[in-house]
């Protein structure tokens, strides 16, 4: 058979060509071929929790876990079997991780001599998140000014300003810490609440003795400027008108005298002393018209009334704040670590806290009707499906910070949630408040590196949270 030279070249050239090509694409395939030697690809630079069990709200529980963080973001949440290639690994075997924590009601200015120690304490705590619900801005923005700092270790925090009151503030400075604000009318309120937005604050606290028009006002203002609006129950309103409006209400207060058989003959006569001719204080007026109407409206308490006051607030969070409420059923001298927690105070402050706390330890105990009713609504509270709110008030009435919220968690389970339902309280729902549970409240791809690894199961037992191994707070790993 006769072969041209010509056809000798074109079938040359066209083995080389398919040679060449075959060799490019085994290059290739070599590139992109899995590890499967054991050796690693070139690491990253990011964190890997490795073989631990996840706890969250959102997504149950999940064993045998690796989380990857890098800065302040999750990247990966994948099984402890997948190989990853993470620059830096913890190992979290027989550990349990949650979500950072938050306190939703602090006050961080309220004592001065505790300022300066309040986002160490958190965050040894797990606390990596904090709400601060009063203070006056010039003090509290150099606080959030110093926390937001880029080299600051550091909870997140978002506050409201002063406590917006009526023509009588409770918390005017005279006997007590000035962290409220008169706003008496309807233009004060638009005027407050534009100053407060124009300054920064993350949402609006309106307190006990606004009126209801100026109540109005104040919500209206704050929903057309975006701010989420917390509350206590105005006495000159009931817990079922003034619920709704707002996006979360602090300590039940008031919401007894809502619950009674006779709510509507309670307010028209708290209508009748706020008018206040003899002009006594703010603080002094408060306590009178709780004094007067809290525990009869205990003991007058309807079931039905009361399940059409929680009705309408169905969709409000509240924030019991039971370690407050409840605090004579389980003083904080008779908890077996609080000792230890007093020892990580400034040294001024936990000796004047050890001297209240063995003074109270040997008075008679005071009534606790209020302390069980309160935990009896927040129970009832939480059967009907109204979102809960783990909260504080530290530092007041020996709240040391962050410990307190763990003091609050236990109380919650006694209040009759389980202790995933609690975690919930502490994370994914004062993230919701915020419009936040994209980004935070749950151990999921695309959210804050805020978690805390636990050396015992949370799930047994509440106290578990107070295991802490580590924290992560924002990317930044806290031992």
């Amino acid at each position: 058979m006769h072969i041209r030279f010509a056809d000798l070249i074109r079938h040359y050239l066209s083995f080389v060509i398919l040679l060449l090509l075959s060799l490019g694409l085994i290059s290739c395939a070599e590139q992109e071929a899995p590890v499967t030697d054991g050796t690693k690809p070139e690491t990253i630079d990011a964190v890997a929790i490795e073989n631990i069990t996840l706890i969250d709200a959102l997504n149950g529980v999940r064993e045998n876990q690796t989380v990857i963080f890098s800065g302040d973001e999750i990247i990966a949440v994948q099984s402890a079997s997948v190989a990853h290639n993470a620059s830096d690994v913890i190992d979290g075997s027989g550990r349990y991780l949650i979500p950072g924590l938050w306190d939703f009601h602090v006050h961080l200015t309220y004592e001065e001599a505790l300022v300066d120690a309040m986002a160490d304490l958190f965050l040894s705590y797990g606390i990596t998140s904090v709400r601060d619900t009063g203070g006056l801005l010039d003090k509290v923005l150099p606080v959030v000014e110093a926390m937001n700092a880029p080299d600051t270790l550091a909870p997140r925090v978002y506050y409201a300003g002063p406590l917006l009151d009526g023509d009588f503030v409770v918390y005017n400075g005279i006997g007590r810490p000035e962290i409220g604000t008169s706003v008496p009318t309807d233009e004060a309120a638009r005027q407050t609440v534009s100053m407060l937005a124009d300054a920064g604050v993350s949402f609006i606290k309106i307190y006990e003795m606004v009126s209801p028009e100026v109540f109005a006002v104040l919500v209206a203002a704050a929903e057309e400027l975006g701010l989420p609006i917390d509350s206590h129950v105005p006495l000159s309103m009931r817990a079922s008108v003034a619920g709704p409006d707002v996006d979360a209400i602090e300590h039940l207060r008031n919401i007894e005298m809502d619950c009674a058989a006779d709510a509507e003959a309670l307010h028209a006569r708290r209508l009748e002393l706020l008018e206040n001719p003899e002009g006594i204080t703010g603080a002094d007026l408060r306590a009178s018209l709780h004094s007067l109407q809290r525990l009869p409206a205990v003991a007058n308490y309807d079931e039905a009334q009361c399940d059409q006051t929680i009705a309408a607030m169905s969709d409000t969070v509240m924030v019991p704040t039971l370690r407050l409420n409840s605090f004579n059923l389980v003083p904080a001298w008779e908890r077996n670590d609080f000792e230890d927690a007093l020892i990580r105070l400034p040294a001024e402050v936990r000796e004047t806290w050890r001297s209240q706390a063995m003074n109270r330890s040997q008075q008679p105990p005071g009534d606790s009707t209020f302390a069980e009713w309160s935990l009896f609504l927040t129970g009832r509270m939480h059967e009907a499906g109204v979102p809960i709110g783990a909260g504080t008030d530290t530092p007041i009435n020996l709240s040391v910070p962050g410990y307190s919220l763990h003091s609050e968690l236990d109380m919650l389970v006694r209040a009759g949630l389980t202790p995933l339902e609690a975690i919930e309280t502490a994370t994914l729902e004062p993230a919701k408040f915020f419009d936040l549970q994209d980004s935070m409240g749950s151990i999921d791809v695309g959210k804050v590196a805020d978690l805390v690894m636990l050396g015992a199961n949370p799930l047994d037992n509440i106290s578990a949270t107070k295991a802490i191994e580590l924290v992560v707070s924002q990317g930044r790993v806290i031992r």
